[in-house]
């Protein structure tokens, strides 16, 4: 048999008074209506809560039990209403962010402060998925926002350019190119062995560096999609690498950075990402507070 939160509100006021009277009086109703709330309740429970008689009303063992689990019962009865409204808004929630590796060492960590600090209430997972992992996680919705790269399908997708930045030779400490004592121009790293990237697992670094370093395919010693990765190998003297401005910070020994000087003077780009459809409110109230807090 089920109860009724009439007769745990009636229980409580009860528990609280010790008296029928003062609890009816407070609860703006009779007496044998309430005496007759407490004894559903109890055959709802199958225990007997109160002992009552003519001078007095006493809460049984299990009646001090139940009056825990009853007040937060109506406790959480209570919050339920504001929580929805909440969630509704977007202050409450949780938003998944997907992130590529590099934005990792650039605006994430200041994206998730002004996040958590605008909106406490809103937990944030992360996954740290490549440009093309971040799509799909979209489109299935694992993921509600992404930090990636462009070009994206804008018929589907919402975006916004959220950081420029330049882009960087990489090469082993002691190498000449770090000591032209300016930008490096793509024409004095043409004939240097080269650490490529992946053209299907990082497409874009890949199309932006083939379009600005005439790369001969047989200077390219490997091809990775991760730009840590890059890193190391560098570090190993297995040849020079282009890598975003923010791959600096990963301050991998026995590797330097020296700009490359391109037309445009910072072409990486960074974007937010998110479905035009979403239905989570709480992507949209992070939208939001991105727009006034990172212009």
């Amino acid at each position: 048999m089920s109860f009724s939160l009439e007769q745990v509100r009636g229980f409580v006021a009860v528990a609280d008074e010790l008296h029928f009277g003062r609890a009816a009086a407070r609860l703006r109703m009779t007496q044998p209506p309430l005496s007759r709330q407490v004894q559903k309740l109890e055959r709802a429970v199958g225990a007997r809560l109160l002992e009552r008689d003519n001078r007095r009303v006493t809460l049984t063992a299990a009646g001090r039990a139940f009056l825990v689990e009853a007040r937060r019962l109506l406790a959480l009865v209570e919050a339920a209403p504001e929580l929805a409204r909440r969630v509704s808004a977007g202050f409450s929630g949780r938003v998944r962010i997907g992130f590529t590796a590099a934005s990792a060492f650039g605006v994430l960590g200041r994206l998730l402060n002004e996040v958590s600090r605008e909106l406490p209430d809103v937990d944030v997972d992360l996954a740290e998925l490549v440009t093309r992992e971040q799509v799909a996680g979209l489109v299935t919705e694992k993921i509600d926002l992404g930090l990636a790269r462009p070009p994206f399908d804008l018929e589907t997708f919402g975006s916004r350019l959220l950081h420029r930045e330049p882009l960087l030779v990489a090469a082993p400490v002691g190498h000449p190119v770090l000591a032209l004592g300016r930008d490096v121009r793509p024409a004095d790293v043409a004939a240097e062995p080269v650490v490529m990237y992946s053209p299907t697992e990082a497409r874009y670094f890949y199309d932006l560096v083939a379009g600005a370093v005439p790369i001969a395919p047989e200077n390219t010693v490997h091809t990775v999609s991760q730009v840590l990765t890059m890193l190391w190998l560098v570090a190993a003297g297995r040849g020079i690498a282009f890598v975003p401005a923010c791959a600096a910070r990963m301050s991998v020994e026995s590797v330097g950075f020296a700009r490359l000087a391109l037309p445009v003077p910072e072409p990486v780009e960074l974007h937010l990402l998110w479905r035009r459809d979403s239905a989570n409110p709480a992507l949209w109230r992070v939208l939001d507070v991105l727009d006034s807090t990172m212009p």
